[in-house]
């Protein structure tokens, strides 16, 4: 028989939001507060991201430097985090089955914090036909292969994608000491910072092919070409011996789905109130499982609003109690957006939320005005800086309180 093993709180993914999470859990005293991660290092996307961006402004760190603080300062904190470990199904209202190291276990929690992330589509998921051969990888497959493992990838590599991780899948192939033969989108433009992408594409002499899908993979034992297909009809082989899908990040969302946890059909992670609470009372959930993809900033900041949700669900528990126990969900009044924004998250308010909305917009919007309303009734307008498509707006919590909790929903529109 499984042995069942007691913590307080248990996160269940070791990437920003999570370690963010259990720092702030065990630096408030909520108890033995545990990180669960299947993979053999803690610290999420950001241990294989070489390149910087992560940190502040005033002090600017790597993705793997990010990662090690983040992992040691839950460590410090008095966190356990635990590697090599799968949480593999629900036992129980707050029992996770797991397998590790030391052979299966079931932890029993007072609170859960979901912090799985999200992933890349792959080639499969995609439905690009063709042969089945070596070279084909993820952004996170490529990262893994050249920051961790230190293999090689091939010489010439077609990139399908256009968006900031596309860019940086490029800078990850040239490092690894091989040609990027072109960038390959559907869209009609890059979804980057326009000077990284002239730069791309004047200094490093890479084409960006818009309006243009990868129609076959061609090759057998190794990859050798790619069949592209131009929006027009025209089609043509690009011949390459490494292909990398990078974007379309979708939540990694398997075990809320196991645990018959309410989907956000938007953004198709967890549905959560404005306390990141989860239709499962004492489930939180926070990161990149809610909205793939956002930052890694974003990420640790839902992590630390999580614990202290958790550490309110605990105190008023009381001692030994499962947070949330009887608890009704939701609370508060759903958003609703109109086009072009796509999804908000969190997806419902209530008057005492302070959280900043995370929104993606479907087409390029140069500094909206952002108007909250609730029954004909204006509670905030505000000007924002713009985004292009498939690109976030962050909007501020300052109005929530104007929210009336009996009222119709809350729309939320762009001008």
């Amino acid at each position: 028989m499984t042995a069942v093993r007691q913590v307080d709180v248990l996160v269940v993914g070791a990437g920003p939001a999570g370690l963010t999470a259990a720092a702030t859990l065990a630096a408030r005293g909520a108890g033995r507060v545990e990180v669960l991660e299947r993979e053999r290092t803690p610290g999420g996307v950001p241990r294989t991201c070489a390149h910087g961006g992560f940190g502040s402004w005033r002090r600017p760190l790597t993705g793997p430097r990010l990662a090690r603080e983040l992992a040691d300062a839950a460590v410090r904190a008095g966190a356990a985090v635990r590697t090599g470990v799968t949480a593999l199904d629900w036992a129980g209202p707050l029992d996770l089955a797991t397998v590790g190291p030391q052979g299966p276990e079931i932890l029993r929690a007072r609170a859960v914090v979901l912090a799985t992330g999200a992933r890349e589509r792959p080639r499969a998921a995609r439905l690009v036909p063709g042969t089945r051969p070596a070279g084909v990888y993820t952004t996170g497959e490529l990262q893994q292969a050249v920051h961790l493992y230190r293999q090689p990838i091939g010489t010439r590599a077609v990139i399908v994608g256009a968006e900031d991780v596309s860019y940086a899948a490029a800078d990850t192939v040239r490092r690894a000491g091989a040609e990027v033969v072109a960038l390959v989108t559907d869209l009609p433009a890059h979804r980057t910072a326009p000077a990284r992408a002239l730069d791309t594409r004047l200094r490093r002499g890479v084409p960006l092919l818009t309006g243009t899908v990868v129609a076959e993979l061609l090759g057998h034992g190794r990859l050798s070409g790619v069949r592209i297909r131009h929006h027009d009809g025209r089609a043509a082989v690009l011949p390459c011996d490494t292909v990398v899908f990078t974007g379309d990040f979708v939540p990694e969302h398997e075990l809320a789905r196991l645990g018959g946890l309410t989907l956000d059909p938007r953004t198709r992670g967890p549905a959560v109130d404005g306390a990141l609470r989860t239709s499962r009372p004492g489930v939180f959930a926070a990161g990149n499982l809610l909205h793939a993809v956002e930052r890694a900033a974003t990420a640790a900041r839902e992590g630390a609003l999580a614990a202290a949700a958790v550490t309110a669900a605990l105190a008023a528990a009381g001692a030994g109690a499962a947070a949330g126990s009887g608890a009704a969900w939701p609370e508060g009044v759903p958003l609703i957006l109109d086009p072009p924004l796509r999804w908000i998250t969190p997806s419902r308010v209530t008057p005492a939320d302070t959280l900043p909305y995370t929104l993606r917009t479907a087409s390029r919007l140069t500094r909206p005005l952002l108007e909250i309303t609730q029954d004909d009734r204006v509670l905030h307008r505000e000007r924002v800086r713009g985004a292009a498509a498939g690109r976030s707006l962050t909007l501020t919590a300052r109005w929530a309180h104007r929210v009336d909790a009996k009222g119709g929903p809350v729309r939320v529109t762009a001008r």
